[in-house]
């Protein structure tokens, strides 16, 4: 019986320890991920040019997961928001954002339109 319960808390512990190791990449941006280098605050910094303070907060929050800290896409190339501005007019940076597509979900029932107008205005200057 005592071996058992060990068994099972070794288990627990390991998948536990697993879980955690599968937050982020060592060199990822906060908050998924510590560890950033120069190069990485960098280029995280000038990505973020250009955003005001809430609009920095609500890409952190909502968007850095998949899109990356430098706009670099973390979810394979359609994700890369570096240059948007130059494929796509705010409105349809504001359409994907408001209904997804494409892998992407839609956010019109998260995030105000204020929000969304902020988010979109911001990524059309990425050119």
């Amino acid at each position: 019986m005592i071996i058992k319960k060990t068994i099972q808390i070794v288990l627990l512990i390991g998948a536990a320890a697993a879980m955690l190791a599968a937050c982020g990449p060592k060199n990822s941006p906060e908050p998924f991920g510590g560890g950033k280098n120069a190069a990485d605050t960098a280029a995280a910094a000038k990505a973020m040019e250009g955003a005001s303070e809430p609009v920095q907060a609500l890409y952190k929050q909502r968007c850095l997961s998949c899109h990356g800290g430098a706009l670099e896409g973390k979810v394979g190339p359609s994700t890369n928001l570096q240059q948007v501005g130059g494929r796509f007019t705010k409105e349809q940076i504001a359409a994907q954002i408001a209904r997804g597509g494409g892998g992407m979900p839609g956010f019109q029932d998260k995030l105000s339109a204020e929000e969304i107008e902020g988010l979109s205005a911001w990524l059309a200057g990425k050119k």
